[in-house]
């Protein structure tokens, strides 16, 4: 699994923006990915250096739409927090 496939897409929300400021960023990863590849993932891509990756899985939800059930998709996340002097730049607003 190359760099590109383990890190899907940074989740840009209002409490993840708090983490940023923090040191700490949130990625959506893909579920077979472990916490060393999202961490050489991140630095290869980012050119910078992680401390630490957390990773949380979140099961899938029942939903239910008019008469119907269904399950929403599970998911994986990472929060990767790097060194204190560091920044990822393409969480930063413009």
């Amino acid at each position: 699994m190359s760099e590109i496939d383990v890190l899907i897409r940074p989740r840009i929300t209002e409490k993840n923006t708090m983490l940023g400021v923090a040191g700490k960023y949130t990625f959506d990863i893909d579920p077979r990915a472990d916490k060393r590849a999202v961490k050489a993932a991140v630095e290869r891509l980012f050119a910078v250096d992680v401390v630490s990756v957390r990773v949380i899985r979140t099961p899938g939800k029942l939903r239910r739409v008019g008469t119907s059930y269904g399950m929403t998709s599970p998911t994986k996340k990472a929060v990767v927090t790097l060194k204190a002097d560091q920044k990822i730049d393409a969480f930063e607003a413009s």
